[in-house]
C-alpha cells in the first residue's frame, strides 16, 4: 500500500479508521512520444517493440505483422537505431533528448501555472512507450489527490498514430483506477495564434543571424498515404499550420513548402518526401542555400537531430547543395511555453481559479 499523499487529512465527518484523503486538486499531464532508457540493444529491442506493435502505428494484421516485427525487424532494427540514438545522447544526463526537452518543458510549465493556479494544479508529464509511462503518472496524480486531470498531447497537428495513441493509452490508465477521476484531453493546436506566433519568431529569429536562405522547407513526419484517405486530418491540419506561418512571415509560396519525412515500409506515404525534395531542389532548381523547420515536433528528438540533421543534410549536400539550415524545434523556448501554456488554460475553464493576487 502506497504512503498518502502529505496534504491527505482524514475526512471531518468519517470514523478514526477512515483513510486519510488527499486536498482535490487537478492534474496537468503532458504526453510525448517516448524514449528508449538507453541505446543499447534490449533497451532499443524493449522500447521499439512496444513502438511498432501499436495498432495506431502499424495496423497490418497481427499475425502477418508480428512475425515480420519479431523474427527480422527487431533483430536488425535495434543495432541501426541505437546508433543513431548514440549519435544524439545526452551523455551528461544518461538520457536522450527528448527526455531532458520534455522535462524542461514541464518544470517551466509547472513554475508558470503553480505562479498563477497554486496548489491546485500538479504538472507533469509521461511518455506513450518507455518511460515514465502513462499509467503510472496517472497513478501519481490519483494519489496525490488529483480528481480531474487534463491531458495534453504535444503533438500540435492530430495524427491517429500520435495524439490518438496517447489518448488511448491515458484511457486505459484511467481504466486501473478505483476512483477514476474526471478527465479532457486536449484538442491539437496546429492552428492557434500563439503557436503560430512562437513557431514564426523563431524562425525570424535564424533568418535574423548570419544564414540566408532561398527558400524553407517546412518537413512534417509522415504517414501512409492510405491514412489520409481514410480520414486521417493530419495531412490538412500540417497543409493549414504551413499557410498559416507563410502568411504571419509575409513570404510568398516561392520562399516555403510543405515535405514529409520519416517514410517506413513499402506503402506509398505523404509525399513529397523531404530527403527526395531538398536532394531535387538543389539538383532540378539550383538551391544552393536552404533551411529546414520541423513544426509537427514540439521538442527535438531522434527526428529532428538525427534524420534532419544528418540524413536530409546529406542529401541536400550531395545534390549540389552549399548551405543547410536546421532551425530548432520550439523546445522550452519562451514564446512556446507562453503558448502551451495558454493552450491549458482555455482547456482548464471552470475546473481551477486564479490564484488571489
Amino acid at each position: 500500500m502506497t504512503e498518502p499523499a502529505k496534504d491527505a487529512t482524514c475526512p471531518v465527518h468519517a470514523p478514526k479508521d477512515h483513510p486519510k484523503v488527499p486536498r482535490e486538486k487537478t492534474g496537468i499531464l503532458l504526453a510525448n512520444l517516448g524514449t528508449p532508457d538507453n541505446y543499447d540493444y534490449w533497451s532499443m529491442r524493449r522500447y521499439l517493440n512496444e513502438f511498432l506493435s501499436d495498432r495506431r502505428v502499424i495496423d497490418y494484421a497481427p499475425w502477418k505483422w508480428q512475425p515480420l516485427l519479431q523474427l527480422i525487424i527487431l533483430t536488425k532494427r535495434p543495432f541501426t537505431s541505437g546508433a543513431a540514438y548514440k549519435s544524439i545522447w545526452n551523455e551528461e544526463k544518461g538520457e536522450s533528448p527528448l527526455m531532458t526537452i520534455t522535462r524542461d518543458q514541464t518544470e517551466a510549465l509547472r513554475a508558470a501555472l503553480t505562479a498563477e493556479y497554486g496548489d491546485e494544479v500538479m504538472v507533469d508529464f509521461c511518455m506513450r512507450y518507455g518511460n515514465p509511462s502513462t499509467q503510472s503518472k496517472v497513478r501519481e496524480m490519483t494519489e496525490a489527490g488529483c480528481t480531474r486531470i487534463l491531458f495534453f498531447p504535444l503533438y500540435p497537428q492530430y495524427a491517429g498514430a500520435t495524439s490518438a495513441t496517447a489518448n488511448d493509452q491515458f484511457f486505459r490508465a484511467l481504466m486501473k483506477e478505483t476512483r477514476q477521476p474526471a478527465a479532457r484531453t486536449v484538442e491539437p493546436y496546429f492552428d492557434h495564434p500563439h503557436y503560430i506566433e512562437a513557431l514564426a519568431r523563431s524562425i525570424e529569429e535564424a533568418y535574423a543571424g548570419e544564414i540566408d536562405p532561398e527558400i524553407l522547407v517546412v518537413s512534417y513526419h509522415g504517414m501512409p498515404k492510405r491514412y489520409l484517405m481514410q480520414g486521417d486530418p493530419y495531412h490538412c491540419q500540417c497543409q493549414k499550420t504551413t499557410r498559416l506561418l507563410k502568411e504571419r512571415l509575409g513570404w510568398s509560396d516561392t520562399q516555403i513548402t510543405t515535405t514529409f519525412q520519416s517514410v517506413f515500409g513499402p506503402e506509398e506515404w505523404l509525399k513529397p518526401y523531404t530527403v527526395d525534395e531538398v536532394a531535387r531542389l538543389a539538383k532540378e532548381e539550383g538551391k544552393k542555400r536552404i533551411a529546414v523547420v520541423a513544426p509537427a515536433f514540439s521538442a527535438d528528438c531522434i527526428e529532428t537531430l538525427e534524420e534532419i540533421n544528418e540524413e536530409i543534410r546529406e542529401s541536400f549536400e550531395e545534390a549540389g547543395g552549399e548551405e543547410f539550415t536546421y532551425i530548432p524545434c520550439l523546445n522550452d523556448g519562451p514564446a512556446h511555453i507562453e503558448a502551451l501554456a495558454d493552450v491549458i488554460r482555455e482547456n482548464l475553464g471552470g475546473w481551477v481559479t486564479d490564484r488571489p493576487s
